[in-house]
């Protein structure tokens, strides 16, 4: 089942790694498939993509993520969100986990994180299962197979989810870990095997060293016009706010659909993949992603599938709702050939607002997108979890906290000073309800929202005629001609029966967000101290 290339000079026992049982470098997909199969780890689908289950863990464990607290980063690790574990610590959990890797068979992927060559990071991907090597060859961009000759790798990552930690010996939480040695440069995962983990990993190496080098680290889709990168949008967004659904517009050239830097040369994709939610999706709805299930070597996590004709059922989730496939980014038709875009013209921050309160579209100043890409937030509604029986609002800061190691404020810093010096237009966009909170209003139109936002990136909302939100202070258009969407949809006070209800609705999410923020406002400039003080 065939043996890929790697530099003679850097193979797992240079770094340490010794008396494993075989060590497969750098297989292509057939072969990934073929061991996967032999060893049981997962069942062939229909067009060849493989069906995995990941067991206990359907999701990540971000209460399990450490960063090890050693003199270079301390003093810039946001210690508030990351846990802390003790050099020692590590280096025992590292020497107990190679010690428990010898006589098994590993899979080692060498690929590279950043399409821009400039700032691209070489990651090494060692992995217990077959099909997580696949995954990563999949999520992660891969050098031509000349540079395998003479690759080495910057950091490591060893995936070993038959391995489980000892909290007292180890220093963390749990017999699962996710834990980070910058000083070593390596990061080890054990007693897991949802493969997000993997992918994610290094998306938080790159959110750290990334800002050092005045890079933008996003968790964003991108898209630009078709021979034009110059128009090039980003969309921040959390899970339900139709991130993905409203970036993979057919019309415009998909950058990624997940993880992006902005630098002075532009934007780039981190990966070469994406990795999709599946959940009830449809040919109807999302064509592209949707042929990609039954396309050769896609992943497909967490289906549930007739067991004699492979097929896949999208509604059921009681696995998990967080089923998904992961694909190469070639498989959709419009994905960009070199994943680089120039600098945005527009950033897109999609919120779902249960409460009824926020415009469908709003423009936002430099200071006001630092204060909203800050709060991150979204609302969950009644009856998506228990106990929930109101809109609850949920702020996850840079629309992505579990992935953030420095402080907030360094990221919204970033963003502002880019947005500002770039002559970026920058909005919010909702897509949540109107007319009346979750349970008495109605969700906004998935077709008023597609018009606003084509009308933003082509450039003909600026011409639209402009009020200044009384809420929050922003920009929202009063008249948008260029579409059919109604004058009143953009006044959601208009849309509610009863006024009064609106204005104390409005009141109460401002003061949510007011008390979210307090965390920043001694960390951040004058404008945007303005912008939460209002």
């Amino acid at each position: 089942m065939g043996q890929g290339r790697v530099n003679p000079q850097h193979t797992l026992e240079h770094q340490g790694i010794s008396g494993l049982g075989e060590a497969y470098y750098n297989l292509i997909e057939p072969d990934l498939i073929a061991h996967a199969l032999c060893r049981k780890e997962g069942e062939l689908g229909q067009g060849g993509a493989i069906l995995v289950s990941t067991g206990k863990f359907t999701g990540r464990s971000p209460k399990d993520k450490h960063i090890v607290k050693t003199a270079s980063v301390a003093d810039s690790i946001w210690w508030d969100a990351n846990a802390a574990m003790e050099p020692d610590a590590f280096d025992q959990l590292q020497a107990d986990m190679l010690e428990h890797m010898k006589g098994r068979d590993y899979f080692v992927q060498d690929l590279y994180a950043g399409a821009d060559p400039e700032y691209r990071l070489d990651v090494r991907l060692v992995t217990e299962l077959a099909w997580h090597s696949l995954f990563i060859r999949h999520m992660l961009r891969r050098p031509d197979r000349d540079e395998l000759d003479s690759f080495a790798p910057e950091f490591t990552v060893i995936n070993c989810p038959s391995f489980k930690a000892d909290p007292k010996k180890h220093g963390c939480r749990s017999e699962t870990v996710i834990a980070m040695n910058f000083d070593k440069k390596m990061i080890l995962i054990a007693n897991t095997e949802y493969a997000g983990e993997n992918k994610k990993s290094v998306f938080t190496l790159l959110n750290y060293l990334l800002p050092g080098k005045g890079v933008m680290p996003m968790h964003c889709s991108a898209n630009h016009a078709p021979g034009n990168r110059v128009d090039t949008a980003v969309f921040f967004g959390l899970s339900g706010t139709g991130k993905t659904t409203l970036s993979a517009d057919p019309n415009r050239v998909l950058i990624g659909d997940d993880e992006h830097g902005w630098s002075d040369n532009g934007s780039f994709n981190f990966e070469g993949g994406c990795y999709a939610k599946t959940i009830n999706l449809s040919r109807e709805a999302e064509p592209e992603i949707y042929d990609t299930t039954t396309r050769f070597g896609t992943v497909i996590e967490n289906m549930v599938y007739d067991p004699e004709t492979k097929e896949l059922d999208f509604d059921d989730d009681s696995l998990t709702a967080n089923m998904r496939c992961a694909y190469p980014m070639h498989y959709i038709s419009n994905a960009s050939e070199t994943a680089l875009g120039g600098h945005p013209k527009n950033v897109i921050m999609l919120t779902c607002d249960a409460f009824g309160v926020l415009p469908p579209i709003a423009r936002l100043t430099p200071a006001q997108a630092m204060y909203h890409f800050l709060s991150g937030f979204t609302a969950k509604v009644a009856g998506t979890e228990r106990g929930v029986t109101e809109p609850q609002p949920t702020f996850s800061t840079c629309f992505g906290a579990p992935f953030m190691p420095r402080r907030p404020e360094v990221y919204g810093k970033l963003l502002k000073d880019k947005i500002a010096s770039h002559g970026t237009t920058c909005w919010l966009v909702n897509t949540g309800w109107t007319g009346g909170a979750f349970g008495t209003g109605s969700r906004m139109p998935i077709k008023a929202t597609r018009a606003l936002l084509t009308a933003a990136l082509d450039g003909s909302l600026e011409d639209a005629p402009f009020r200044k939100d009384p809420n929050f202070g922003f920009e929202v258009p009063v008249s948008v001609k260029a579409t059919a969407v109604p004058d009143i949809l953009l006044d959601p006070r208009r849309t509610w029966d009863d006024k009064k209800a609106y204005d104390a609705q409005a009141a109460k999410l401002v003061a949510m967000f007011a008390e979210n923020f307090a965390q920043y406002t001694d960390k951040i400039d004058d404008d945007v101290r303005a912008v939460a003080i209002g």
